[in-house]
């Protein structure tokens, strides 16, 4: 199967040295507006390098889309024209608009829109998947340090988007209520955010995403009756404890058990499996229409903390 990588920047490297190492994936094509970044990148995993994906259109099947967010939809929504099926980084787009029109060329077409919601793939993420049955309360933080090539868009598409995704996937029931709050530090753009969102079934989800911290934390919590279940996505472990109810002697019956995973790479089992979806014509763990409500909520979100801005009498970021 011969692939493309479209953006040669900090991850679009990553995903060309991924494709570069699988048996059935000829990587021909690495593509940059910036020729010298093109060439660097094609020169580390011997693929040729282009500037334009006109032309390259006719050379592919599949392509990862790995340029900034504002062009995400001029980018894919070509690729799919061209029946190129295509991994599409996170977020989706900037708008529900772009990103419904990509979901429908993507169904006109009868290509595969995956996209690239990373931490899907995390063993600490896939076990929470496995064992959260009922969840009724849940509680996230994201917190980075400050990275100046991530600042195209705010925090929570940046951030938060990926713990929206894991929420969603977990809950499975609509938004009832969202308050939001989020301040620029930075940046013109919201650099830290919280939100408490309510769903319809009586879940709650607190997540709290920064870009500004001074140390990196990856941790999702969710309670459920009679079970709490931990993941930490940069440590790639779980915590889960159980209980059985007990008046006389409620601490008794608590079992904490730890389960540590392979140090895995994650990037590799996305992409693998986007290319066996491709193959197999089976649907990818993310696809178009998981992307696109990951993007709705987090646009909501956005859209909450504007409105709290504006009455405090900031109206200058988002």
């Amino acid at each position: 199967m011969k692939a493309a990588v479209i953006g040669a920047g900090y991850l679009g490297r990553f995903h060309a040295q991924k494709y570069a190492a699988m048996e059935d994936v000829e990587l021909v094509a690495v593509v940059d507006i910036d020729r010298e970044r093109a060439g660097k990148v094609a020169s580390e995993v011997d693929a040729k390098a282009f500037t334009n994906i006109e032309d390259i259109l006719d050379k592919i099947e599949i392509a990862s889309v790995v340029v900034p967010t504002t062009v995400h939809h001029q980018v894919a929504r070509r690729l799919l024209e061209n029946r190129i099926h295509i991994l599409l980084e996170k977020p989706m787009t900037t708008t529900r608009q772009e990103a419904s029109d990509l979901i429908g060329l993507a169904e006109k077409y009868g290509v595969l829109l995956q996209v690239g919601h990373l931490e899907r793939y995390n063993p600490a993420i896939v076990t929470l998947e496995e064992r959260v049955t009922r969840p009724l309360f849940i509680e996230a933080h994201r917190l980075s340090g400050f990275k100046e090539r991530a600042i195209d868009v705010d925090v929570v598409l940046d951030l938060m988007i990926h713990d929206i995704d894991i929420v969603l996937a977990l809950v499975k029931s609509p938004v009832q209520e969202i308050k939001a709050a989020g301040v620029p530090v930075l940046t013109s753009r919201i650099d830290i955010a919280n939100v408490r969102i309510i769903f319809e079934n009586g879940c709650t989800a607190n997540l709290t995403a920064s870009r500004i911290s001074l140390k990196d934390l990856r941790r999702i919590r969710v309670f459920q009756p009679g079970c709490y279940i931990s993941a930490d996505c940069s440590q790639k472990n779980n915590l889960v404890v159980t209980a059985e109810r007990n008046a006389q002697n409620p601490a008794s019956s608590i079992r904490p058990e730890f389960l540590t995973h392979e140090q895995v790479d994650i990037l590799d089992m996305e992409l693998r499996d986007f290319v066996r979806s491709v193959r197999e014509g089976l649907r990818p763990k993310v696809d178009g229409e998981a992307g696109f409500q990951a993007l709705c909520l987090a646009l909501d979100i956005n859209e909450a903390i504007a409105k709290g801005l504006a009455s405090a009498g900031i109206s200058d970021v988002l």
